[in-house]
């Protein structure tokens, strides 16, 4: 588990940490699987936690189903590989994980690297970390996936979509990760992998404006792959205004059930959850996309119904 140190202590550790990890001030526990050995998955509890003090800064943790930030990542590795993580699960840097200050554990976040645009769904199971006003910590591999694990740091977006299982499972973040078409190039380029597994050639921008209250993406959304060979998506993609097709998933009275919705379905494209006033009640409704053609939005409509929502349909927004 990842307690604070001193000061003293951190700077002593400096020297052994890498660039990204410095600073943060955490505190080794054991280790409790050598270097080498397979990591177990899961084992660890549903923690929420109470507030607690690092360096000074105060830090609240909670149940918080709209939490979606922009800020600083930074990514952790062999130091802390093989020893308990902040809810008694095994860090394994090898697997698509992170730390987060007040986030419940283990839940499940979109992280999307708002360089270049590539997202991948986490497995929040740690605390940390403590320094420069960093929002996140992620796992070797995450950071490895997400383009910044020689940089060592990147301006990110966070999600939370939903708790993970206790058992460790983690084939929703593999999903999620096969679908990303970036991903998808790297797979098809072998000689471009073995010179950097990442680096995967023109990605779509995302153009990011900060504001006080908030924040805001425009992006041209990534293409998925047709499931459906049939004539009609064999015919040329219709040209649409950028940003004007949707998939409306459904309307929910249960912000919970909205946010489920939203966690199936997040491995399809971006999922936005709104609430809507129907006279005096208020529904969640819950869309995926916008898709740029036709053709894109329907493939997504197939995943959808695949999925368990029969009722989803085709939107203008």
């Amino acid at each position: 588990m990842r307690l604070a140190l001193s000061l003293i202590l951190v700077a002593s550790l400096a020297a052994a940490v890498t660039a990204c990890r410095s600073g943060n001030g955490e505190q080794l526990g054991e280790r409790v699987v050598p270097l080498g050995q397979p990591v177990p998955k899961g084992g660890g509890a549903y923690r929420v936690g109470s507030p607690y003090q690092i360096a000074g800064v105060w830090y609240q943790p909670q149940e918080d189903p709209r939490y979606d930030r922009v800020g600083t990542a930074s990514w952790y590795g062999e130091l802390f590989h093989g020893r308990r993580t902040a809810n008694g699960e095994i860090y394994d840097m090898d697997r698509l994980s992170a730390a987060h200050p007040t986030l419940p554990l283990p839940v499940y976040a979109r992280v999307t690297n708002l360089q270049n645009n590539r997202s991948i769904v986490v497995r929040i199971n740690d605390r940390g970390p403590y320094a420069n006003d960093r929002l996140i910590d992620l796992s070797r591999r995450s950071a490895e996936l997400l383009g910044y694990r020689e940089r060592g740091t990147a301006q990110v977006r966070v999600q939370f979509l939903a708790r993970a299982p206790l058992n460790g499972d983690d084939s929703y973040e593999r999903r999620y990760l096969a679908n990303q078409r970036w991903m998808t190039y790297a797979a098809k380029d072998p000689d471009r992998n073995r010179k950097d597994p990442i680096s995967v050639g023109s990605l779509p921008k995302e153009a990011v404006t900060a504001k006080s209250s908030g924040w805001k993406t425009e992006t041209k959304p990534p293409k998925t792959a047709a499931r459906n060979d049939s004539p009609a998506l064999k015919t040329a993609e219709a040209a649409t205004p950028e940003g004007r097709i949707l998939i409306q998933a459904g309307s929910f009275k249960s912000r919970d059930n909205a946010d489920k919705a939203r966690a199936r379905l997040a491995a399809i494209a971006p999922v936005d959850v709104t609430p809507i006033a129907v006279g005096v009640d208020t529904y969640f409704r819950v869309r995926i996309g916008p898709f740029s053609t036709d053709r894109d939005a329907q493939s997504a409509l197939s995943r959808a119904e695949e999925a368990g929502y029969s009722g989803a349909k085709i939107v203008s927004n």
